[in-house]
């Protein structure tokens, strides 16, 4: 079940998710900055940092910035970024990095609700409330569940950096299910995904048992309101009790 330590670490997961680049990074980093008025003498922590993308748009507003991921190749990657206030490490989110250092902890794109024991999410939870200093935010970026129920498809097929992926997706036990097949150069691969359906209600009663409290909600990268029936995103805005 932890399909993520294999597709995380293939080329192939980063072909597949090209189509959220730099410029999408962009938008929702500036537009947060403008929200929270991000300054050069803040701690941030990029939670599931990936290659880097979001942790290099934070350190444009010359906080001091640390990406941590699970993947060693993304990090490896990601470190080609590396500077005098942007730093990258491997490390298990569900794991505090930096006891109550960071005024922001980020977790953005979904990169959360991948784990097949629910305690893990909560250990995740609790490690970003330990990462914060008491006057801290957590900023973390999920999809809408009730968008992605509506446009479900059992059936998607994507060209992206001249391979053919076929994407069988259930919903099953509250969970997106994908299965990621396709050939490249003569060979067969096939990859899975599994990710929690969550709703405002389920990260509500999360943020709850591990001393978190909603501060706002948005619903697109633009930093709208959400709405349930509409909204792409879910952006929650939280910080310690």
């Amino acid at each position: 079940m932890a399909w993520y330590k294999d597709w995380f670490n293939s080329p192939y997961y980063h072909i597949l998710y090209g189509q959220h680049n730099d410029a999408e990074a962009s938008l929702l980093i500036g537009n947060l900055a403008n929200k929270l008025n991000f300054n050069s003498d803040k701690y941030a922590l990029d939670l599931a940092c990936g290659k880097g993308r979001h942790s290099k748009q934070l350190a444009n507003f010359k906080m001091h910035v640390s990406g941590i991921d699970l993947s060693e190749e993304s990090i490896k990657e990601a470190r080609l970024s590396a500077s005098s206030n942007l730093e990258f490490a491997v490390h298990d989110m569900r794991k505090v990095y930096k006891t109550m250092f960071f005024d922001y902890v980020f977790n953005i794109f979904t990169s959360f609700g991948y784990f097949a024991d629910a305690h893990d999410n909560l250990k995740t939870l609790r490690a970003v409330r330990e990462n914060l200093k008491p006057q801290g935010l957590f900023i973390q970026d999920y999809f809408n569940s009730e968008i992605v129920i509506q446009a479900f498809k059992p059936l998607h097929e994507i060209e992206a950096g001249g391979i053919h992926f076929k994407i069988k997706k259930e919903i099953k036990d509250h969970k997106i299910i994908k299965t990621i097949a396709f050939e490249d150069k003569s060979h067969d691969y096939q990859f899975c995904e599994f990710v929690d359906l969550f709703e405002l209600s389920d990260f509500e009663k999360m943020y709850a048992q591990t001393g978190l409290k909603i501060q706002n909600v948005y619903g697109d990268y633009q930093l709208n309101p959400f709405i349930k029936s509409s909204s792409k995103r879910l952006i929650i805005l939280s910080s310690p009790i």
